[in-house]
């Protein structure tokens, strides 16, 4: 055989087998990688809740997920990063990079046709996801207190992704019929942004006491009441 198709014939094989390797190894790598995210994901969560969140360094996080701080650097690049990916994945339930919106619950209340069964959806996601939020908003909101990154960080969630989130489902339930009397598709939102906020929730759930049950009724009359004729 001449030499440099030999030589050929012998690298496409090696080349073969290593993309083999790679295919046949490769889920095995997602599954440990999203394992250590998650780990990192929830010792950040227990270190920024116990020491608060100026004080949790990345090398306390990588102890408690026994991870190295290389890895947490890599996955998230900052402690302001590994912060933000915990909203991130507190605010959609998951962490599959599906945006809130996007998600089954969501697309079936755009989808519904009675705008009154719209925002009783709404009302109960919203319940759900303030339950799951509300810890770590409070973590978020004292490291604003003291770290200028986070406090950037919770301007652009609360005045930019969510006045975006509730304009949106604002749009959705105008789709389905009038809005109440001159009320605006801007003015409605402002009003669903300020009574979905986490400030709202806490002053209902925390000193009064309420269920979650209880604060979904409340939230569901109240955003009938004030946007619907």
């Amino acid at each position: 055989m001449n030499p440099a198709r030999f030589n050929k014939v012998t690298l496409d094989r090696k080349q073969a087998v290593v993309k083999r390797s790679r295919e046949y190894h490769s889920p095995l790598r997602a599954a440990q990688a999203l394992d250590t995210r998650a780990r990192v994901l929830a010792a950040a969560r227990t270190q920024f809740t116990k020491r608060g969140y100026a004080a949790s360094t990345i090398a306390i996080v990588a102890r408690e997920a026994e991870v190295s701080v290389h890895t947490i650097y890599g996955a998230f690049g900052s402690k302001i990063g590994l912060l933000k990916a915990l909203m991130d994945v507190t605010v959609s339930g998951a962490d599959d990079g599906v945006g809130i919106l996007e998600r089954s619950d969501p697309q079936l209340m755009r989808q519904e046709t009675d705008q009154r069964r719209q925002l009783t959806m709404f009302a109960a996601g919203m319940a759900g996801q303030l339950e799951r939020l509300r810890p770590v908003d409070d973590i978020l909101r004292g490291a604003a207190a003291v770290d200028a990154e986070a406090a950037a960080l919770r301007q652009d969630i609360q005045q930019r992704q969510r006045r975006a989130a509730m304009r949106t489902v604002v749009g959705w339930v105008a789709a389905r019929g009038p809005l109440r009397d001159s009320l605006t598709q801007e003015d409605a939102a402002a009003i669903v942004w300020t009574l979905t906020s986490p400030e709202v929730h806490a002053l209902l759930q925390s000193p009064w006491g309420w269920s979650r049950d209880r604060y979904s009724l409340w939230l569901t009359d109240a955003l009938i009441s004030a946007l619907l004729p």
